[in-house]
């Protein structure tokens, strides 16, 4: 499961009732795992790694660790539970994700902005796009 998909998940919200609620769960997972994660245990931090960042499944994770499909699968549940512990008694994922949408709020009326002065001044054309091809490039790199 790529950030590609994770970042269209957590896009899509809730409320897009088209995907399946495992897609959902782990797309909450991971987004509360880019926060938490240095948190976890070595042991607990691999194997979680290991499954949703390279795709394994329970059974070659197992065979990787050398241990049982279930100790895998139990480890994948501790690490959930731990995370949303975590994010319950610090809440730092939900204020990231707040602040988020706060900025792409202000990047969309800076963007409304810009395509309004087009209209006034026609002869700020060339530094208004040059204004708008520097936030979209920001916008790209913060993304990656």
């Amino acid at each position: 499961m790529g950030r590609k998909f994770y970042k269209a998940v957590i896009t899509a919200g809730e409320k897009d009732t088209d995907l399946p609620a495992n897609m959902l769960k782990d797309a909450a997972f991971l987004r509360l795992w880019d926060v938490y994660s240095p948190l976890l245990t070595p042991h607990r931090r691999e194997i979680a790694d290991l499954y949703f960042n390279y795709d394994l499944s329970l059974g070659e994770i197992a065979e990787q660790k050398g241990v049982s499909r279930q100790s895998v699968s139990d480890c994948l549940h501790k690490c959930r539970q731990q995370l949303e512990e975590y994010e319950e008694k610090l809440g730092f994922a939900g204020a990231l994700e707040e602040v988020s949408l706060e900025y792409s709020a202000c990047l969309t009326r800076v963007f409304r902005w810009i395509a309004a002065q087009e209209e006034k001044h026609p002869e700020w054309a060339a530094e208004l796009d040059a204004l708008r091809v520097s936030l979209a490039r920001d916008e790209g790199e913060k993304e990656e």
